[in-house]
């Protein structure tokens, strides 16, 4: 594992201000505030990764939400997404807590790491795609120094998929061709050519459109997080 690697990148992506677009709505959002969170110091930048070094599991998400992780400065915490996440993390032993409140909360992850493949809180939550494109170096980066542990990965919704797809194969991973297609469950294992195999696995986004309509139930989201921990060598209940 690269500890000092990642904490390295962690910062430098917290201090990156390549999409103008993004740095402009992000510190907006960190100075409007929403009413509930009047008396917050949002942290207003790019997200970084949360989870331990040598993860055998990463997930990834889209992108951070604008009271979310644009508030808290970790990936998925504050918001209804989040507690969906966190919450099923902890139902299958992979999340010391059900909840992320703050960054500060003690909220501890084993053997799993999350991130996603932009790291600012874009506008009505749809990056462009050339600000995905711009951000994809940053993921390329996290998976070279996860990759001596790194197993399994499971995609949350289409847009990260596609968004992934491309890291993983720049990161040195096989990628088929033509690319599979996001599928809620579906299961692909790319190739590598220096180790063992990397289980690529989609789950329907734990977005509240989705979780309020029952497109994604949580005992769908722990399914998938206990087929993935199992290709990652790790013990879920």
């Amino acid at each position: 594992m690269d500890i000092s690697g990642l904490s390295v990148l962690d910062q430098r992506i917290a201090g990156c201000r390549a999409c103008p677009r993004l740095v402009d709505w992000r510190e907006e959002v960190a100075r409007t505030k929403r009413a509930a969170f009047a008396d917050w110091t949002y942290w207003g930048r790019p997200v970084p990764g949360f989870g331990p070094p040598d993860a055998r599991l990463l997930i990834v998400g889209l992108a951070p939400a604008a009271h979310g992780g644009n508030r808290t400065g970790r990936m998925f915490t504050g918001d209804r997404s989040g507690d969906v996440l966190y919450q099923a993390l902890y139902d299958v032993g992979l999340a010391s807590q059900p909840t992320a409140v703050t960054a500060g909360d003690g909220l501890e992850l084993y053997g799993v790491r999350i991130t996603s493949p932009v790291h600012c809180a874009p506008p009505a939550n749809k990056p462009t795609p050339t600000e995905r494109d711009t951000c994809r170096s940053w993921l390329v980066q996290e998976l070279g120094l996860l990759r001596p542990t790194l197993r399994a990965v499971v995609v949350l919704g289409a847009f990260g998929w596609q968004a992934a797809l491309p890291a993983f194969a720049e990161a040195g991973w096989t990628v088929p061709r033509p690319r599979p297609a996001f599928a809620h469950g579906g299961h692909v294992a790319l190739d590598d050519p220096d180790g063992p195999a990397l289980h690529l696995l989609g789950c329907f986004h734990v977005s509240q459109r989705n979780t309020f309509t029952g497109r994604l139930t949580p005992e769908m989201l722990r399914q998938v997080l206990r087929t993935a921990a199992g290709k990652a060598g790790l013990t879920a209940r």
